[in-house]
C-alpha cells in the first residue's frame, strides 16, 4: 500500500491506474477508522476499483468550540486496517497541502446546508463542500463512497456533484451498528461507559418510528414527538434536534407522502451524536 502525502504523488498514482485500465474508486475520511469506514472500502474492492482512501481532519469543518484538537487520530492503526481490507493507497496531506498560504476559496450548497446540522453548526457543511470538491479535483475518482449516518452530508455531496457536473458516480452506502444498534462514530470514544449505554436509546426510537410508519402513521409531528419523547425521557440525554424531512430536500413535512427521514442530533456528555433512518422507499 503507498501513502501519499501530496497532491502531485496522488495525480501520479491515479494515472498509472488509469494506464492500467483501472477505474478509481475512492473514500474520503477523517480517519480513526471502525468498522462503518471499513464496510465502505470493502464496497469500493468489491466494486471493482482501485481503491484509495484520504485521511484529512478538516478545519474548515470544525466551529470554534468544537473539537479539532481532540479529534481522535491513530494513523498508524488507520493504515493496518485499511490495507487488510485491500486499500491499494492512503491520501494523507498536511492541512498546508490543502489549504497552501493565501487560500481563499469556500464552496457552499445553499438550502439543503441550512436545516438540521447546518443549524447548530454554522460554517460546518460549507467546510465539507469545499474539502470535498478539493479532494474530487484531486483524486478524480470514478466512484465515491458515503455512509449514510450523515445523511445530510450525503445530499449535500450528491447536489455538490450535480450542480458541478462531476463525472462521479456517489454510491451511498447503509449505516453499520453495534450489536446493540448504536451507529458506530469515531466520536463514540468519547462516551463514558454510562453514556454509552444511554446512547442506545438513539436507536430504539427511530426503530419505533420504523414500525409506527410500517403501522400506518403518516402524521409526521406525531413521529417527531415520539422519537423526541422516547429521548427526553434518558437523563443523560440532551436533544440539539429531531426531525422528519422530505429524504430530498430536507424540508421539514406535515405528512408523509414521499419518502422521508427521520433524523437527530444528541448530546450525551461531550459527544454530540447523529443517526438516522429513512420512512418510505
Amino acid at each position: 500500500m503507498e501513502i501519499l502525502r501530496t497532491i502531485d504523488s496522488v495525480r501520479q498514482w491515479v494515472r498509472a491506474q488509469r494506464a492500467a485500465g483501472r477505474p478509481i474508486h475512492f473514500v474520503p475520511t477523517m480517519g480513526y477508522f471502525h468498522e462503518g469506514h471499513l464496510s465502505l472500502m470493502r464496497r469500493a474492492r468489491a466494486d471493482g476499483g482501485a481503491v484509495i482512501v484520504s485521511i484529512f481532519v478538516n478545519p474548515l469543518q470544525f466551529g470554534p468550540r468544537e473539537d479539532l484538537e481532540r479529534y481522535p487520530r491513530d494513523f498508524e492503526r488507520d493504515r493496518q486496517m485499511a490495507e487488510s481490507v485491500g486499500v491499494e493507497a492512503i491520501f494523507y496531506p498536511e492541512v498546508a497541502e490543502m489549504y497552501p498560504a493565501g487560500y481563499q476559496t469556500e464552496v457552499r450548497v445553499k438550502e439543503l446546508s441550512k436545516p438540521l446540522c447546518g443549524r447548530s453548526r454554522p460554517g460546518h457543511f460549507e467546510g465539507v463542500a469545499t474539502v470535498v470538491l478539493k479532494l474530487f479535483n484531486i483524486v478524480a475518482p470514478d466512484r465515491a463512497y458515503f455512509g449514510m449516518k450523515d445523511y445530510q452530508q450525503l445530499r449535500i455531496i450528491q447536489q455538490l456533484v450535480r450542480d458541478m457536473n462531476l463525472s462521479i458516480e456517489i454510491v451511498p452506502c447503509p449505516i453499520v451498528r453495534e450489536a446493540d444498534g448504536l451507529a458506530m462514530s469515531s466520536r463514540n470514544v468519547y462516551l463514558t461507559p454510562e453514556e454509552r449505554t444511554a446512547a442506545t436509546v438513539l436507536y430504539r426510537s427511530l426503530q419505533w418510528a420504523q414500525a409506527q410508519y410500517a403501522a400506518g402513521e403518516r402524521d409526521a409531528a406525531q413521529l417527531r414527538a415520539g422519537v423526541a419523547r422516547q429521548i427526553a425521557a434518558e437523563p443523560l440525554a440532551r436533544i440539539d434536534y429531531v426531525e422528519v424531512v422530505d429524504a430530498e430536500t430536507l424540508q421539514p413535512i406535515e405528512r408523509i407522502e414521499r419518502p422521508a427521514v427521520a433524523a437527530l442530533a444528541v448530546f450525551f456528555g461531550k459527544a454530540r451524536l447523529i443517526d438516522n433512518c429513512l420512512l418510505g422507499d
